[in-house]
Formats: structure tokens, C-alpha cells, sequence
């Protein structure tokens, strides 16, 4: 129960938990928190600048010595048409009013996918990472190989058996399989081919039958038995993420903490949902006003990641400064009900007794 995976040790692990990135919410102190209690921090730097990201990495490692993973989105640069942005915004424009402001007059690209962007490559090859993962797909060759002479093991998000062989293609060291069940992003490589949402067990058990690359599990994981099940079904480490939003060490605002808090009480139901009306792609979301609007039937197409998350902060910026908060991208797996509010650290040792005692404890 308790021997670890090489790839673990090599990454100075001592218990097999992983702090999912989630850009906007990791910070230096809870990536530094996790690493130094025996897991595996980790910075989101995907929504980052070169210059703010190389920041977060040095902060880092001024508060801990151990080894930590950084993560890059991937995705395929798309252009917005402007008649489907305008219309989006035409759209938004009844529920910008609500809170007597107007959507912006065009939709921007605000996030830099790793594909096109050398001088990340450059500033991660410098800073010699531990590891360095990757949503919505794969980094070119160059960038693995640059990457690799680095130092750095690389992983990626996948979702089904043909993304873990287009990833072991790309010479991926570690898969992370993303269960439906996961808060955030899908990651899946494609927006708009087809998702069979495999439960993250039944991913297990696909991806074990088709690579034996190792394998990390992400999808609804808040408490030890939970990664005893998934090491049991054939991964190596659990990635936890909606369990460390409510860590004290996390950049979550007020308001997304009382919502997490708010699931552990609420009437029985679905509280989270899928919805790719946030940002543009698929992500799981608490539901709140935003969701509930993604689910009209009068909703026109969606612009694509990440123009269409331009005016997703907009309207909640515009819906915050009005005293509302039911807007905001508060993504969280469909284990929310089970957050915890302690520091990351006393969290990584919960997990680990319990993971230790077979997931016998109660949550």
C-alpha cells in the first residue's frame, strides 16, 4: 500500500498526491505547501505572462526546496468570426444591463496557447523544471525536446485511449487521466469532436489496457479512500484539485469559498454542471446564474476558447461590482459536497493517513 511509483520518487515525493494546477487558483504558497508535506505542487501558469509566470516560479522556490510541476494550456489557436462574437455579446447584453453596465464591444484572445509561444518554451527550459504538464493536448516536438533536455518529465491531461496514444506519440512520461467527474477544463485535445465523459474508473481501465505509461488520476477525488480506489484501479498518484480550492493557502476569492461551503449543505441534486458558456470549452462548474444561462434553448453559438471567457470575467466583473457573485467560474469536481477548509498541508497528511489506513476514516 505504501511503495511508490519511480516516477514519484524521482519527483521527491513521499505520498502519492498531486495539487492540481487550476490557473487562477494554485498560488507559490499552496504549490510550496503541498511539495514540502510530501506531495506534488503545482503553479497554473497557463493564464500567465512570461514575466508573471517566470515570478511564481521563483517565489516557489524561495518557500520550499522540494520539487514542483508547472502547467501550459495547449489548445489550437482559433479565430473568433466577428458576426458570431457580436452576436455572443448582443446576447450577453440583457444580463450585462441587470447590473447597469454594457459587454465589451469585441472579444480578445486572452490567453497565449503554449503552441505559440517561444518564449515560455525559453523561460521554462531555463528555470530547469521537475515537470512540466499540459491541457488540452500536447506540446509540439520541439518544445518536448527542448523541455527534456531541461530536466523536465512531461505529462498531459487525456480523456480516452486516442489522446493517451497521441500523447505517448509526443513521448509523454506520465498521463493524467481526467475523469468526467473532474472541476475545470476538460482536457480533452479536440473541443469539438466527440467525448464518449468517461467515469474516471472506467477511463482506468481503458488507459491500463492500452499504455503503460504511468498514469496519474484526476475526477471528483477529495479523500483518502478516494486514492486508495484509483491507485487500486491501476494509476499511481491522484490529482486533487476542487479538495485544495478550499485549502488556506489557495487564491480563491471569498465568494467561491462560501460557495464551496454552501454544496456541502445544499438539497440533493446536481451542484455542479458542464458548461462551455464560461469560457468557450467544456468545464465543470458549481451551478450558479452563469450555468443556468449557458443552459438556454435561445443561446447562440459559443465563440471559442478563450474569446468567449473575454466576456465571461466581463459580465463577472460587471455582476461583482453590483453586490453579485453568481457569475464566477467556480469550477469544482463533483466531490465538492466533501471540501475541507484546512491548510494544504494538514490536508496532504489527512489524505495520506487515510490513503494509509486502506480509506477506511470517515471523511
Amino acid at each position: 500500500m505504501t511503495e511508490l511509483h519511480p516516477v514519484l520518487r524521482r519527483l521527491g515525493m513521499t505520498t502519492p498526491i498531486v495539487q492540481a494546477p487550476m490557473a487562477g487558483v494554485s498560488t507559490p504558497a499552496l504549490a510550496a505547501a503541498v511539495s514540502e508535506a510530501g506531495g506534488l505542487g503545482s503553479l497554473g501558469l497557463g493564464a500567465m505572462s512570461v514575466e508573471a509566470a517566470r515570478a511564481a516560479i521563483r517565489e516557489t522556490r524561495r518557500l520550499t526546496d522540494r520539487p514542483f510541476s508547472v502547467n501550459l494550456f495547449c489548445h489550437r489557436s482559433e479565430e473568433c468570426a466577428p458576426d458570431r462574437a457580436a452576436a455572443w455579446l448582443e446576447w450577453l447584453r440583457p444580463e450585462f444591463a441587470r447590473y447597469d453596465a454594457v459587454p465589451p464591444q469585441s472579444l480578445r484572445e486572452i490567453y497565449l496557447s503554449f503552441l505559440d509561444n517561444d518564449a515560455m518554451l525559453t523561460m521554462l527550459a531555463d528555470e530547469r523544471l521537475a515537470l512540466v504538464s499540459f491541457h488540452f493536448g500536447a506540446p509540439s516536438a520541439h518544445a518536448a525536446n527542448v523541455l527534456r533536455r531541461s530536466g523536465a518529465l512531461l505529462a498531459t491531461s487525456v480523456t480516452s485511449v486516442s489522446e493517451a496514444q497521441a500523447a505517448d506519440a509526443a513521448g509523454m512520461d506520465v498521463l493524467i487521466a481526467q475523469g468526467h467527474e473532474a472541476g475545470g477544463h476538460r482536457g480533452v485535445f479536440d473541443p469539438q469532436g466527440a467525448d464518449r465523459k468517461l467515469p474516471l474508473h472506467t477511463l482506468l481501465g481503458e488507459l491500463s489496457q492500452a499504455t503503460s505509461t504511468p498514469l496519474f488520476a484526476a475526477g471528483g477525488l477529495m479523500h483518502g479512500r478516494d486514492v486508495a480506489a484509483v491507485l487500486q484501479a491501476g494509476a499511481c498518484a491522484a490529482q486533487l484539485g476542487t479538495a485544495f480550492v478550499a485549502a488556506d493557502e489557495s487564491a480563491a476569492s471569498p465568494a467561491y469559498r462560501t460557495a464551496l461551503a454552501a454544496s456541502g449543505s445544499a438539497s440533493e441534486g446536481d451542484i455542479t454542471v458542464m458548461t462551455s458558456a464560461i469560457s468557450g470549452r467544456p468545464a465543470r462548474c458549481l451551478v450558479n446564474r452563469f450555468t443556468a444561462l449557458g443552459a438556454r434553448n435561445d443561446r447562440p453559438a459559443t465563440p471559442p476558447y478563450p474569446y468567449a471567457y473575454d466576456a465571461g470575467k466581463a459580465l463577472d466583473a460587471a455582476a461583482r461590482a453590483g453586490g453579485e457573485s453568481g457569475y464566477g467560474a467556480f469550477w469544482a469536481g463533483s466531490g465538492v459536497r466533501r471540501s475541507r477548509f484546512i491548510p494544504a498541508a494538514q490536508l496532504v497528511a489527512t489524505l495520506t493517513r487515510e490513503w494509509r489506513a486502506g480509506g477506511a476514516e470517515s471523511a
